[in-house]
């Protein structure tokens, strides 16, 4: 199936900046959902697929089912996110994975960039600590790539680990028949060249680095939006059973004096240990 139009992409950018926005309400998100559904453009697919979605949440209760059975409209991973996140035993969760999805959305709204579009993917895989293996299987699955990018996704996704990115990009880039060109004229040629004599310069400046680094720098130079970042724990949320507990001992002590000033002294069994506790 081809890439779909620009508008379809822009209004599943909002439908998933809108979720994200309305996720933390009481409101169940099936009922989200149907708020946000009467805000799309009617004239695009997205409300037809929004009514699968809905089905799907009535009946399984999650969307990542109904998203994978509509290939022809989300891609494998969008699906692959948001089943990473309805994913209990993972600290990915629904809003990380909304949000992610908005920006991805729309970046594909301005073009089909494979390059762009693979770099904020596998970073949203680093940053995130989601599954290699899966996500890129899921990647090179992706419309927008034609078969010498898929063979090199899948290649990246054998070698990950053991060989560096940064290499990996390097060999396949302008850049690096460039350079080699200038040295001998009897080197082995990658059999796709998919990298920009740019991407390949980022890429060798980057070697045995930090990966961040080179995210960053690609980042910067081809303009494919900043992932955000996965928020950590709430200070906040362990402030409550930590005053719950300073209260109850502020009680105890004021007991024990109230106890001392009546002089009835301090009733000191209570803190005895019972026998064979």
């Amino acid at each position: 199936m081809p890439p779909l139009p620009a508008e379809e992409y822009i209004e599943q950018s909002h439908l998933f900046r809108g979720l994200h926005r309305r996720l933390n309400s009481s409101d169940p998100i099936q009922e989200l959902m149907i708020h946000l559904k009467e805000e799309i453009l009617a004239t695009t697919k997205l409300p037809m697929a929004v009514d699968y979605l809905l089905a799907e949440l009535n009946h399984i209760g999650t969307m990542s089912t109904a998203m994978l059975r509509m290939g022809h409209y989300f891609t494998p991973f969008q699906a692959f996110l948001v089943q990473m996140a309805e994913d209990d035993r993972g600290k990915f969760d629904l809003n990380q994975a909304f949000v992610i999805l908005e920006h991805e959305a729309m970046f594909r709204s301005k073009g089909n960039d494979p390059v762009g579009l693979f770099f904020l993917q596998f970073e949203i895989l680093c940053r995130n600590r989601l599954n290699y293996d899966s996500g890129l299987e899921a990647i090179s699955r992706d419309v927008v790539y034609n078969n010498d990018w898929r063979d090199w996704i899948l290649r990246v996704r054998r070698q990950i680990g053991v060989i560096d990115l940064a290499d990996m990009i390097y060999i396949y880039s302008e850049y690096y028949l460039i350079v080699q060109s200038r040295s001998s004229d009897d080197f082995e040629k990658p059999t796709a060249i998919l990298f920009g004599e740019k991407e390949g310069r980022i890429a060798l400046a980057n070697r045995l680095k930090e990966p961040l680094y080179l995210f960053s720098a690609l980042q910067r130079q081809l303009g494919y939006p900043a992932i955000p970042k996965p928020k950590g724990p709430d200070p906040l949320d362990d402030l409550l059973p930590k005053m719950k507990r300073t209260l109850e001992q502020f009680e105890t002590r004021i007991k024990l004096l109230e106890d001392e000033q009546r002089q009835k002294g301090i009733d000191l069994s209570k803190f005895y240990q019972k026998p064979g506790s």
